[in-house]
């Protein structure tokens, strides 16, 4: 994991960039991922109007999360080992509802994750 080429950094989603057709435009690749879940976030739905995104996705709401609050609400998802460059693409494909924070997962690995902006 110490290849500057190599994948360096996690991931975490909990939806489109689990879509192999978002990874494929976005990464070049599928994305090989583990379950892992986000404690004390709920996840809702935000409309995306950005047409290269519905483009991506064909989908026209994505799941968005925010803090709750509460220890015992979490949101499921996949965590993915990418490289900086797949991350730097991963925040071209988020629109601006979106920031990228880093959150410790249930596993206990910190990872970036796409919160409410």
């Amino acid at each position: 994991m110490s290849s500057a080429e190599g994948p360096c950094e996690l991931l975490f989603s909990y939806g489109t960039l689990q879509l192999e057709q978002v990874q494929l435009e976005s990464f070049g690749r599928l994305l090989d991922g583990e379950d892992d879940a986000m404690p004390g976030y709920r996840r809702t739905m935000v409309e995306i109007t950005d047409p290269e995104v519905l483009r991506k996705s064909g989908e026209r709401f994505h799941p968005i999360v925010a803090p709750s609050g509460d220890p015992a609400d979490e949101v499921a998802g996949k965590v993915f080992k990418i490289t900086s460059a797949e991350l730097a693409a991963a925040d071209r494909y988020e629109v601006a509802d979106y920031k990228r924070v880093a959150v410790r997962l249930k596993s206990g690995n910190e990872a970036w994750v796409y919160v409410r902006a």
